[in-house]
């Protein structure tokens, strides 16, 4: 049965079976799909983007998060492959979530975020420090947390957006939710296209000629299902599924290079039951996740090397009221993962693990949280990871908060299997971290400000070995520290609303031998926005710098990705047709800068998208 149609099967019966119901409503609940992720993370910094800040950027997920968070993202090209480095770690070391499950790729440890659409979720967070106790491995520096939460009222929406852009650039993006008392579905599908020819700015062929990006063009389409149940009271049942394919072709860096692409794809469905039984309480979530990759070193051939990953997760979850103040979490969860492919053979690897969660709240203004968990595998020797944070709220203006952790990344499948190279012999990463967080609210301004420390051990690191051959090696130990600073401002005045977002982060990631900075790690990070709005009308602005950043280890100052700022402005009328029939215009890049932020990888200047955004 091809995704087509098995999308269009699943739209049907989850449509007949709402249409079924028509229960009148009292309240409007909202049932969350990562509930841990608010629960245990008060002593943390959690960044939750709101859709008015997700509908003013690009659709895919990069755009998004470079410009409203302390992410740092280093990108192949516009649509190429991206990677990130948060609190000075490595993109491995930051945990992708979707609906409360950890979604980095088995094969090489990381998330792509140029194939993921933000569009797609109902909300998505960002989480800073260490989350290895509750969303194992590689959340190091930080989580990023993607929600299909579900809703049980009577409702009935419709959302489509279409844009259109420079490069004849392409998004489609339509979801719509249906619910009652009793049933909650969400369908969606998304697709984002380009050609992908920006030209480079003042970069010329040897004969004067001017350059531009060859090779670009990409196409992501992405359908997704998503429903819940509520059996009585007490019990309540989900489904998440989500199918998406990315063809996307790699960037030349000069013009003699053979044109190569890159498929990859995914397929992930998710069951869960939630129940409540006053003191105790009980989730058990069962996944299937599927990923794939082809990649055609010519795209004129039908030749490509492969790899596959399938991963059955449970993940049993038994909370209990033991005082009015305290609860206590056991979780039990079992992963076992089948990877194959032309360049790490046919493997399996099993892991299982037991956890500990205690939260307790000896006040409205003291809470506590702690957490410890241990991982039992025969691929390698799991430590003991742990969590213990503290949040103090000293009055309605002020809020401390603190954090220690231990937490990991274990060795992928490139890593241990590679043929040639992969070392089966690895340890997992292991890092210890500590933060102070302080958040000071005052009418209209909160301001976050978090000092950290990472030590990091055992860092995984690919190096040449016998007849030249590259292999992993458990080599460097790193310390990272640094300090991050969220501020947000609303204001009304009469009809007119006015917000600002900025954030600054400060990194400085160190080998501990050489002390030299980690190379593609910026000294600091800058993001800032104002927006405004006036009956139909709404405007804004954004802003982005990068600090430079070294390109090899060991800093060589000639060797470097200068520093750049970028600029993007938007501005959007609500005609007030249907629910709200919107036409929008942004100029991004607007000084036209000049910047990169890979070696040979030029990005594009001054372009231009418009957009349409119908509810009903």
């Amino acid at each position: 049965m091809t995704l087509r149609i098995r999308f269009a099967f699943l739209l049907l019966m989850l449509c007949q079976l709402i249409s079924a119901q028509s229960d009148s409503i009292k309240l409007k609940e909202i049932i969350v799909s990562d509930a841990n992720l608010k629960k245990y993370s008060n002593s943390q910094s959690v960044l939750k983007l709101s859709d008015s800040i997700i509908n003013k950027n690009e659709a895919l997920l990069t755009d998004l998060l470079n410009f409203n968070s302390t992410i740092y993202f280093k990108e192949y090209g516009r649509g190429m492959l991206s990677t990130v480095s948060f609190r000075g770690t490595t993109s491995s070391q930051t945990a992708v979530i979707w609906n409360g499950i950890n979604i980095n790729s088995q094969m090489n440890g990381s998330t792509d975020f140029n194939t993921i659409s933000g569009s797609d979720y109902n909300s998505i967070s960002v989480k800073a420090g260490g989350g290895s106790v509750i969303y194992g491995s590689g959340a190091i520096g930080g989580t990023v947390h993607l929600n299909n939460d579900l809703a049980f009222y009577n409702r009935f929406e419709n959302n489509l957006k279409l844009d259109y852009g420079s490069f004849n650039t392409i998004g489609i993006n339509y979801k719509t939710n249906i619910s009652n008392e009793k049933w909650s579905a969400q369908i969606g599908f998304s697709k984002n296209s380009s050609t992908n020819d920006y030209k480079y700015l003042n970069r010329y062929t040897w004969r004067g000629e001017q350059r531009w990006n060859q090779n670009g063009q990409y196409d992501i389409i992405t359908m997704s299902a998503n429903a819940g149940y509520k059996i009585d009271s007490k019990n309540t049942l989900k489904l998440y599924s989500q199918f998406s394919n990315t063809d996307r072709n790699t960037s030349l860096v000069v013009e003699t290079e053979t044109k190569s692409k890159y498929v990859n794809g995914f397929n992930r469905s998710l069951l869960e039951y939630d129940g409540d039984f006053g003191k105790f309480k009980t989730n058990f979530k069962t996944a299937y996740i599927f990923e794939n990759y082809q990649y055609f070193a010519d795209n004129s051939s039908n030749i490509y090397t492969y790899g596959k990953t399938e991963s059955l997760i449970t993940k049993l979850d038994l909370g209990y009221t033991l005082f009015k103040s305290t609860q206590i979490n056991g979780i039990l969860d079992y992963n076992r993962t089948k990877g194959y492919g032309s360049s790490f053979g046919d493997h399996v690897r099993e892991i299982s693990s037991t956890g500990l969660l205690v939260k307790q709240d000896f006040s409205e203004a003291w809470k506590n949280e702690f957490g410890v968990r241990k991982e039992f595998t025969d691929n390698y020797k799991s430590p003991v990871l742990f969590s213990l944070g503290s949040s103090y709220q000293f009055s309605k203006l002020y809020n401390f908060k603190l954090n220690v952790s231990r937490n990991f990344r274990i060795p992928t499948y490139n890593d241990l299997y590679w043929e040639e190279g992969g070392n089966p012999d690895l340890k997992p990463e292991s890092s210890y971290q500590a933060e102070i967080g302080n958040v000071f609210t005052f009418k209209n301004i909160s301001l976050t400000q978090t000092f950290y420390y990472i030590k990091i051990k055992d860092l995984l690191q690919w190096i040449p070995g016998k007849n030249g051959i590259w292999s992993p090696i458990n080599k460097d130990n790193v310390n990272s520290y640094g300090a991050e600073t969220l501020l947000s401002w609303k204001k009304q005045y009469g009809k007119n609303n006015l917000s600002a977002n900025a954030s600054y982060a400060y990194t400085a990631s160190k080998d501990e031998a050489t002390k030299k900075q980690l190379f593609f790690v910026p000294y600091n990070k800058v993001t800032a926005s104002v927006a405004y709005s006036r009956n139909r009308i709404s405007a804004y602005y954004q802003f982005l710098y990068n600090g430079f950043v070294y390109t090899r280890a060991d800093n060589n100052p000639d060797e470097i990705i200068n520093d750049y700022n970028i600029s993007n402005v938007g501005i959007d009328y609500d005609f007030k047709f249907l629910d709200s029939f919107k036409l929008g215009f942004q100029v991004l890049n607007i000084f036209n800068k000049n910047y990169e932020s890979l070696e040979d990888r030029p990005m594009p200047g001054r372009n231009f998208n418009m957009y349409l955004t119908l509810k009903f």
